[in-house]
């Protein structure tokens, strides 16, 4: 004779996570055409302590300002106004 074994079910309650606001551009916004390397303060923003440039998906730049951004604080680097590595 075969016995009926008791399993526990795991019931598993997926919590619903309302959907984060659409980030915009606030190069698009300001109506930017380009950034301009030796505007540091603006450049500092997008920058990490350790001198890290900050992905898109972060600061919700468009594709276009983000390339351009790129360029700006590799400029900027190249010129010493920004450092290569933080503390």
């Amino acid at each position: 004779m075969a016995e009926a074994v008791k399993t526990e079910e795991k019931v598993v309650v997926k919590k619903f996570r309302k959907p984060s606001k659409k980030k915009v551009c606030a190069f698009c916004v300001a109506g930017e055409k380009t950034i301009d390397y030796k505007d540091i303060a603006k450049i500092r923003k997008y920058v990490t302590e350790k001198g890290k440039i900050l992905p898109r998906r972060q600061t919700g730049v468009c594709a276009y300002h983000q390339r351009e951004l790129c360029t700006a604080v590799k400029r900027a680097r190249n010129v010493a106004l920004l450092p290569y590595v933080g503390d």
